[in-house]
C-alpha cells in the first residue's frame, strides 16, 4: 500500500469561503459602529463592585465619561491590554492549532477513514446517528458546560452529514448548535448552573429534576428540526440553503471507495491513534466534571480560588490531544516528518482569515465594556421590573440576559455582572432563585451563537463556507421554536413554584 503524501492535489482541510469571510466582515464592521455609536449616545453609568467583583445593590451612579473616538478606531490594539484580549489570543490560538490539524488529517486520509467507517455502519441507520450525536453534543454543554471546544465537531459533523446525503447545515445542527442549546438546557452546566445557585445561596445543582425536563423538551425540539429539514434535504438537495457551497464537498464523498479505505491496515491504525487522544479528551472533561463538584470547605481558600476555573481544563486538553493526535496519526499513515509539518503550516494559513473576524468581535466585546454602558442597560432593566407580575418579570429578566448575550458572551461574567441585583428584585416579586437559575440559563446558551458578536458560530459558518444572512434564515426556525419552549417552561416554573 503506498504511502500518503501532502501534495499539492491533496484535500485542503479547513478553509475559509471569500464570499463569506467578506458578508461577515461587513456585518461585523457595522456591529463595532453601531457599538462606538452607542457608547457616545446612551447615558453612562456604572455599579461599585466589592472584592470578589459582584455588584453591590443601589450603588449605581452616572458620569459624564465618554469613551474617546481614539480608543473605538485603536480598539484593534487596545484590546490586547484588556482581559478580553487574553482570552481572545488562547481562543485563535486553539483556531490555528485546529487548521493545522484538520489539513493533516484530510490529507493523510484518517478523515476519510472516520467518515467511511462512519457512513459504512450507519447508512441504513444515517437517523439514529442523528439523535445519538444530537444527544451526546447537547449533553456536552448541558453537564460539562463545554462551548468553545465544539467548533473542531462542526467540520467532521458536516463531512459525515454529507457523507449521508444531507448539506452542511445538518452537520452544524448536530454539533455546534446541538452544544449550545444543552449550554441552555444546563442541568450541571458549571458556567451557568452551579455560578448562579451560589451567588443565590441555593444547595448546588438543586432543582435538577426540572432541569432534565427541560433538557429532554429542548432536544425533543432540536432534532424534531433536524429529522425533518434532514428528510427535506434528502427528497431534494436543490431545497437546501447550502447546496452552491456545498457542491465541492458533496462530490468529494459522493466518489470516496469505501471499500477500499477501510480495507486500508494502516490508515486504520493511525485512526486509533486519533481516536485514542480524543478519547483522551473526553477523560479530561469526566475528571474536570467531578473536581468541579467536590465541596469547598471554609478553611479551602485555594481550592475555592483554583476550583472555579477547572471548567476550562476540557480546552486545554483539546488545544493539546487534537494536534497531537492528527500529528502522531499523520506519521503513521506515512507522511515524514518534514511534510508533516509543512502541511500543518499550510492548515495553519488557510484558517488564518479567520483571524481579522474574531478581532472585530473582540473589539466590539471591548468598546461596550469600556463605553460603561452595560451597567446602565442593567440598571434600567432593574427598575423596569418592579411592578410586574411574578410571571411577567421572569420573562423581562429572560429577554434581558438574551438581549445582554450580544454584548458579554461569557455566561458565567454575565452571572456575576446582573445576578447580585436581579436576585434581591425576585424577592421582590415573589420569584424562586430556581426560576430566575433556570430563566438565566435557557437564555444564556441560546444568545451564544445568534448573534454576529458570537465568535464561535462566525468562525463555524466561515468553515461551512455559509454566509450570516444563509445561516438565520436557517436557525431562525429551530430558534423561534426553543423560544416558545422557554416561554412554557419559565410560565410553568413559576405556576408550580419551583
Amino acid at each position: 500500500m503506498p504511502d500518503h503524501t501532502l501534495d499539492n492535489a491533496a484535500p485542503q482541510g479547513l478553509h475559509f469561503d471569500k464570499k463569506t469571510l467578506i458578508s461577515v466582515s461587513i456585518v461585523l464592521l457595522l456591529v463595532l459602529v453601531g457599538a462606538g455609536a452607542l457608547t457616545q449616545l446612551m447615558p453612562r453609568g456604572e455599579y461599585q463592585l466589592d472584592a470578589l467583583g459582584h455588584i453591590i445593590e443601589d450603588t449605581y451612579a452616572t458620569t459624564d465619561w465618554k469613551l474617546p473616538v481614539w480608543k473605538i478606531l485603536a480598539s484593534p490594539a487596545l484590546v490586547f491590554t484588556s482581559d478580553t484580549g487574553l482570552m481572545g489570543i488562547a481562543i485563535l490560538l486553539f483556531i490555528v492549532l485546529i487548521g493545522g490539524t484538520f489539513l493533516v488529517l484530510d490529507r493523510s486520509g484518517v478523515l476519510s477513514y472516520v467518515l467511511s467507517s462512519i457512513a459504512e455502519k450507519f447508512k441504513h441507520k444515517k437517523y439514529t446517528l442523528l439523535a445519538l450525536v444530537t444527544f451526546v453534543c447537547m449533553l456536552l454543554g448541558s453537564a460539562l458546560g463545554i462551548l468553545e471546544e465544539s467548533v473542531t465537531l462542526v467540520p467532521l459533523a458536516a463531512a459525515v452529514a454529507l457523507t449521508l446525503g444531507w448539506d452542511s447545515f445538518m452537520g452544524l445542527g448536530m454539533s455546534l448548535v446541538a452544544v449550545a442549546f444543552g449550554y441552555s438546557a444546563a442541568t450541571f452546566n458549571p458556567f451557568n448552573v452551579v455560578i448562579v445557585q451560589g451567588l443565590a445561596e441555593l444547595p448546588i445543582f438543586s432543582g435538577w429534576l426540572f432541569r432534565v425536563g427541560v433538557f429532554v423538551l429542548v432536544y425533543g425540539v432540536l432534532y424534531g428540526f433536524l429529522y425533518f429539514y434532514g428528510k427535506k434535504v434528502e427528497k431534494n438537495p436543490e431545497k437546501s440553503l447550502a447546496f452552491e457551497t456545498d457542491k465541492a464537498l458533496r462530490a468529494k464523498y459522493a466518489n470516496t471507495d469505501t471499500a477500499a479505505i477501510l480495507a486500508n491496515k494502516q490508515l486504520a491504525a493511525a485512526t486509533k491513534i486519533f481516536v485514542s487522544c480524543i478519547a483522551g479528551v473526553f477523560v479530561v472533561a469526566g475528571i474536570s466534571f467531578a473536581l468541579q463538584r467536590i465541596p469547598v470547605g471554609d478553611d479551602a481558600s485555594l481550592w475555592a480560588a483554583i476550583q472555579p476555573n477547572l471548567g476550562f481544563l476540557p480546552m486545554v486538553a483539546m488545544a493539546v490531544l487534537f494536534p497531537v493526535g492528527g500529528l502522531k496519526a499523520g506519521k503513521k499513515a506515512g507522511i515524514d516528518r518534514k511534510e508533516l509539518w509543512t502541511g500543518f503550516w499550510q492548515g495553519v494559513k488557510a484558517i488564518a482569515p479567520a483571524i481579522p473576524m474574531l478581532l472585530l468581535v473582540l473589539c466590539v466585546t471591548y468598546i461596550l465594556g469600556e463605553g460603561k454602558i452595560i451597567h446602565t442597560m442593567v440598571y434600567q432593566v432593574y427598575g423596569l421590573c418592579a411592578g410586574l407580575s411574578p410571571s411577567v418579570a421572569l420573562l423581562v429578566i429572560f429577554a434581558f440576559v438574551l438581549v445582554l448575550e450580544f454584548f458579554v458572551g461569557s455566561g458565567s461574567a454575565k452571572a456575576f455582572l446582573i445576578m447580585p441585583i436581579v436576585l434581591p428584585l425576585a424577592g421582590m416579586l415573589r420569584l424562586s432563585a430556581q426560576s430566575v437559575t433556570v430563566a438565566f440559563c435557557l437564555s444564556d446558551g441560546f444568545g451564544n451563537i445568534l448573534y454576529p458578536t458570537s465568535g464561535i458560530m462566525i468562525l463555524a459558518i466561515g468553515l461551512l463556507g455559509i454566509g450570516y444572512g444563509k445561516y438565520m434564515r436557517w436557525f431562525s426556525k429551530v430558534f423561534l421554536a426553543e423560544m416558545a419552549v422557554c416561554v412554557l417552561v419559565m410560565l410553568l416554573a413559576v405556576k408550580i413554584g419551583y
